[in-house]
């Protein structure tokens, strides 16, 4: 059949209403219709579509859910990465914040905060192509995470299209998904009911929902969204093409554009009122719909944030300011000691289940034997416990009033309890150590970290696959990973052959992983993903980083000294070296791929192992796009300024970044030198 253009107005009109409608209803809480209304509205706009299936567009309301559920979620890597805050615990910190970014800042004397509630949820990134959604990714690590668009959908305080006139070719929302608190305990019900495991809490309620395969469960559990960021690409600083030039604005647009947008924040004139508003908050926000655990405080002006830019991990314009962890009373029943992948030996309390910040608590880490001894920690102790940052239990005081009689203090045990070698405690450290390498527990801490998302990525090699691995003498290092065969895996508990076949090809595939999660897999202490990377960029092979000397892995940016010396002292242990030569033979990367043009014939002197800054805004290319030319060509690009820059690719609004290359008499190029120079 035909689609008429009156049939095709028909259309706009029903999903115009609709999309009026749900923004009424589920952003400013006041309906402009009855549901008896909308729901005929909505039959009639769903019959057109059955009967013209080609007018059905990915904006439309009836498009929300899909009918078939994923198979899997592909992790992408965000346009933005998407940082996490610096935490501050009291006024103290809080302040200490306001002169580090204050120190920074140049020729700055009128600022304001945005204050915002800091939402217990799950943080999603949202790209919008000319006012439809095209993509929802979960916050991952920060720079890749997982595409979750179909479910993300199904969230009806997120517009499929955009209430914009002439929306920007690409357009990024940055907000927090979470499970208002009647909706978590509604859904708790229905599981005990069903005899299910209860959700231990509404964050992880939230972020089990995003992973669900199948958008109609997560359509069903009735998620909702907070929108508080906007990028307008390209990023920073070209808000102000949209009209946009602040936080507080950009909130505003926010809702504008059709989102819920929190309604309690607040723009302060100083750090004063910033405090104000969060002790106001502090009884307050037990009686909010959903969670929260403190205040996000944002410098408003975007000039202001561009020009203080971001640490490694942290923006810093912006801070999370947390509340006390909440605290509970319990009995402690045992102490208990847990053995590392670093051998080192934690001990932990054990104690009677307790509920604490939305969770059900019964260990917490005791740290060290000095902690235990600050403490004087007995079993059947009364005791207070807190959550440390509000993840973490910890014990934070005895009440020795309420102590039983004929207790006894603890002692930390004087051998291991996985293999019974004598511990060791170095006289520079607080920690209690088996130093045994062929202790099960540091074997095993080795391989489920080895097989981690963020090292080598080993999908099914978990925890109680590698128990078995051990306690069948298949594995000993993570060498042994690379000789296992089918048949001796397939002969383990509860494997068979298609299992054990699908495990090694996954053992046999994370060859291909880069250097950079090779060197995180390995454990040393300290290193995480993101110095990992560092040390990969800096030092391009293993045998380079192995020669380093301490003051040359300290010389990267990133790198202090605690890291250099752990680095340097893990790779002058003979069976670390021998550990790496056995990776090596089986094929695991050791070196990091340098693009084809290395050649003679296309090798460009002037950028293969150069370093360049980008910053600002280039006329023709992305931020993304000027990177990936730099290293196609063989150079290398970071975020920050350093002596060890080569060149500072500037564009409008070029900020500090100019100004410090220039204090360092590194090379600018525009654009067009830039061009110039990769061909």
């Amino acid at each position: 059949m035909t689609v008429t253009p009156e049939i095709q107005q028909q259309v706009a009109q029903l999903r115009s209403q609709l999309q009026k409608a749900g923004y009424a209803y589920y952003v400013l809480d006041n309906p402009i219709m009855e549901d008896a209304v909308y729901d005929r509205l909505y039959r009639q706009l769903q019959d057109l579509e059955t009967q013209y299936p080609e007018i059905i567009t990915t904006d439309s309301p009836t498009q929300r859910v899909g009918d078939i559920p994923a198979a899997q979620f592909n992790s992408v890597k965000h346009n933005i990465p998407l940082y996490s805050l610096e935490n501050a615990f009291n006024q103290q910190e809080l302040s200490k914040w306001e002169q580090k970014w204050q120190k920074l800042a140049t020729d700055v004397t009128e600022y304001a905060y945005v204050c915002e509630l800091k939402i217990d949820g799950s943080a999603l990134a949202l790209t919008y192509e000319n006012g439809i959604l095209v993509r929802g990714v979960t916050r991952g690590d920060g720079v890749t995470g997982e595409d979750i668009t179909q479910n993300v959908r199904t969230i009806r305080t997120i517009p499929l299209k955009l209430n914009l006139d002439n929306p920007p070719p690409v357009l990024e929302v940055r907000g927090e998904a979470f499970l208002p608190l009647d909706v978590f305990d509604t859904i708790n019900q229905e599981r005990e009911a069903q005899g299910e495991a209860l959700f231990a809490n509404p964050r992880n309620a939230a972020a089990g929902t995003l992973r669900q395969l199948d958008s109609k469960v997560v359509a069903k559990r009735k998620l909702n969204f907070f929108a508080y960021t906007l990028h307008i690409d390209p990023p920073h600083p070209p808000l102000t093409k949209g009209g946009v030039h602040t936080q507080w604005e950009s909130l505003a647009k926010l809702q504008s554009m059709g989102f819920l947008v929190n309604p309690h924040r607040k723009l302060c004139n100083s750090l004063t009122e910033v405090e104000a508003y969060f002790d106001s908050w502090d009884t307050q926000r037990h009686k909010l719909p959903y969670m929260t655990d403190g205040v996000v405080v944002k410098l408003d002006n975007y000039a202001l944030q561009q020009q203080l830019g971001f640490t490694q991990k942290f923006p810093r314009w912006a801070i999370a300011f947390k509340y006390p962890a909440e605290e509970a009373p319990t009995i402690v029943k045992d102490i208990i000691v847990n053995v590392g992948r670093t051998g080192a030996v934690t001990p932990m309390a054990v104690m009677q289940p307790v509920q604490l910040a939305g969770t059900t608590v019964q260990r917490a880490t005791l740290h060290n034997s000095d902690r235990i001894s600050e403490l004087d920690i007995r079993i059947g102790d009364t005791v207070v416990i807190r959550k440390a940052g509000e993840i973490i239990p910890e014990v934070l005081r005895v009440l020795p009033e309420l102590r039983p009689q004929n207790t006894v203090a603890y002692q930390m045990p004087s051998h291991c309890p996985e293999c019974n070698s004598e511990l060791v405690r170095p006289q520079e450290e607080s920690v209690t150590r088996c130093v045994n390498i062929s202790c099960p527990a540091i074997i095993r801490g080795s391989l489920i970290h080895w097989a981690s998302r963020d090292a080598l990525d080993i999908r099914g090699l978990g925890e109680r696959i590698v128990i078995l691995l051990i306690k069948s003498n298949l594995v000993t290092s993570i060498a042994d990973l690379y000789s296992l065969q089918i048949d001796k895996v397939a002969e383990l508990e509860r494997m068979a052959h298609r299992s054990a076949t699908n495990l090694i090809n996954a053992i046999n595939a994370s060859k291909n992983q880069p250097y950079a999660r090779v060197l995180y897999g390995l454990g040393i202490r300290y290193v995480g993903s993101v110095n990992a990377k560092l040390l990969a960029e800096n030092f391009p092979d293993i045998e380079s980083l192995s020669q380093a000397s301490i003051y040359d892995l300290e010389a990267v940016y990133g790198i202090g000294e605690e890291i250099a010396a752990s680095v340097f002292q893990w790779l002058k242990i003979p069976a670390n070296q021998e550990l790496i030569e056995s990776l090596k033979k089986v094929g695991l990367q050791f070196k990091t791929e340098i693009s084809n043009k290395t050649d003679d014939s296309n090798n460009n002197s002037a950028v293969v192992g150069k370093t360049f800054v980008i910053t600002g805004t280039l006329p023709t290319l992305k931020r993304n796009e000027a990177k990936d030319l730099i290293e196609q060509a063989g150079g290398k690009v970071t975020g920050s300024v350093s002596k060890k820059t080569d060149y500072l690719v500037a564009g409008e609004n070029a900020g500090s970044k100019l100004t410090k290359a220039r204090d360092l008499g590194v090379i600018e190029l525009t654009e067009e030198q830039l061009l110039e120079l990769l061909n």
